[in-house]
């Protein structure tokens, strides 16, 4: 019951922070804070080893909770966790309290609707991080999209309400996609089993036509790339970026766009093996596009938000091109990539509302020097740019380096394309570093300068970013242990890949002894006793 208790925590800390400031006009910061701690605490329980959880009775899952809800419909209250909900439930807690902390008296007026949003997002995230019922999944999967829209449309900046409806246009028309293809999952397994259910451990093992199963994969694969971002389904997300307050920002950043990614791992790769394997090929197209596109136009920004925006879309190619090169070390990187990414990325949304804050502006033509009245500021500021352009030592080379070098098992030329993408990251990286801070000090900031004191960061927000910034070297020292918790999860989605691919091999008369595990593509090779 503890994932229960933790979902429960997060909604009640929402009414409990928005009454608070509505009827006493103080406290609702401090509540959503506590909130925060004490469902953290409860996830801090889950640190058992593998084999606690199998003499726990639940198998390859280390807590489940199960409880009828339309069981005329086949629809349960089915929550659980492994090792990689354990990992995106840690990142979901860790960036709530950051943004929290780093936005700590931003928010000037309706406070307490603020932090009742910002809580029911994260509420909405655990659920879709542990829902094991696809039309719960679904459930949760709108209530974390409705208050991000709600954060982007009140406290967002000048155009908000454009971004917000470009968000909700984009995200709702992928949503329905979505449920279109959970029903239609579930009908066609009611129809070839006679059961009807929206179980996950029950539509593994569906059968269904090669043609259909396509089609209802195509539709989970756009919805949560949509989410993901990837092209060409991202233009929402500079727009929705650069307008949403910083906090919004950084969930965003940090923690909806890994909910695309975890369904794509959880359920595009388990639910449709055959398909993802015919689809690879495709899909990792997309992810090193994507790499390379969100660089060139990282590289194009002079709004340093929609610089960072755009480099998400690059990043999280790279997690697309890991968990289609269908291999152990490219998916594990792709995991990796994911912790990484929104570490890396929401202290640099961070540090830009930080920026905006003190100078008024994100526009880098109207800044420079920064270094020189700014200092603090400017040296983390370097740290998370190095960081993002994958400096080795740190978590986010890791994570490049295990897609890259998994990925070229799989396919070289699509690696190779994509490798170059970290030529942009650099690029655009050190160029936003010379613009902002270095060089002499821009005109505009030296007039600010000498009418107001402006002041570096403080105790608080140095102390959240060194956080994130130690966590990176940590993950870039000692990879090992985010591995070890994820290979479980791992291991079984691509048990369902390997049994598709000799399947596909097998229709398609391939000779499987020539065939290496992470190749499912290879060319057609005689069988003996065959002409070719």
């Amino acid at each position: 019951m503890t994932l229960m208790a933790i979902i429960i925590l997060l909604f009640a800390g929402g009414i409990l922070a928005w009454l608070s400031e509505r009827y006493l006009q103080r406290g609702g910061h401090w509540i959503a804070l506590l909130s925060l701690l004490l469902a953290s605490l409860l996830l801090a329980s889950y640190w058992p080893s593998p084999d606690a959880a199998q003499v726990a009775g639940n198998g390859p899952w280390w807590d489940s909770v199960q409880i009828n809800w339309i069981p005329r419909f086949g629809i349960s209250f089915h929550l659980a966790i492994d090792g990689l909900g354990f990992l995106m439930l840690a990142l979901t807690m860790a960036m709530g309290i950051f943004g929290l902390v780093m936005t700590w008296n931003d928010i000037r007026f309706r406070r307490g609707f603020f932090y009742f949003n910002y809580l029911w997002t994260l509420a909405g995230v655990v659920g879709v991080f542990t829902a094991m019922d696809l039309f719960l999944f679904f459930f949760f999967w709108e209530i974390m999209l409705i208050p991000m829209l709600f954060l982007i449309a009140v406290w967002g900046y000048e155009q908000r309400l454009y971004a917000a409806i470009k968000f909700f246009i984009f995200t709702q028309a992928s949503s329905l996609l979505m449920l279109i293809a959970i029903v239609a999952l579930a009908y066609l397994h009611y129809r070839n089993s006679g059961q009807l259910t929206f179980n996950y451990n029950d539509l593994l093992g569906a059968q269904l036509a090669p043609a259909t199963a396509y089609w209802l994969m195509l539709g989970f694969f756009v919805a949560f790339i949509v989410k993901l971002p990837a092209l060409p389904f991202h233009p929402w997300l500079p727009d929705a970026h650069t307008q949403a307050p910083t906090a919004g920002s950084i969930l965003l950043a940090a923690i909806l766009l890994k909910t695309g990614a975890y369904g794509l791992l959880r359920f595009n790769l388990s639910l449709f093996p055959e398909s993802s394997v015919a689809f690879a090929p495709v899909a990792m197209t997309i992810g090193a596009v994507s790499v390379i596109y969100g660089a060139m136009l990282a590289f194009a920004q002079r709004d340093m938000k929609r610089l960072v925006a755009y480099s998400s879309v690059s990043h999280m190619g790279f997690v697309l091109l890991g968990l289609y090169a269908l291999n152990t070390i490219a998916i594990q990187g792709a995991v990796m990539q994911m912790i990484a990414h929104g570490l890396s990325t929401a202290a640099l949304f961070a540090l830009v509302g930080a920026m905006q804050h003190r100078l008024h502006t994100r526009d880098m033509t109207q800044l420079g020097g920064v270094w020189s009245i700014l200092p603090k500021l400017s040296a983390i500021a370097l740290f998370f740019a190095v960081a993002s352009l994958g400096l080795p030592g740190l978590g986010n080379f890791i994570a490049e380096f295990t897609v890259l070098v998994g990925s070229f098992r799989s396919n070289h030329w699509i690696t190779a394309l994509a490798a170059t993408g970290l030529v942009g990251a650099a690029l655009y990286a050190l160029i936003m570093m010379q613009r902002v801070f270095f060089g002499g000090l821009h005109q505009r900031l030296h007039k600010l300068s000498q009418q107001t004191l402006t002041a570096d960061l403080n105790l608080r927000e140095s102390c959240a970013l060194l956080s994130l910034a130690a966590l990176l070297v940590l993950m870039g020292l000692r990879p090992q242990p985010v591995f070890d918790i994820a290979s479980p999860t791992v291991a079984r989605s691509l048990s369902h890949i390997e049994t598709a691919r000799a399947q596909y091999a097998e229709d398609r008369g391939i000779d499987t002894r020539f065939i290496s595990q992470e190749q499912t593509w290879a060319k057609p090779h005689p069988i003996e006793g065959e002409s070719p």
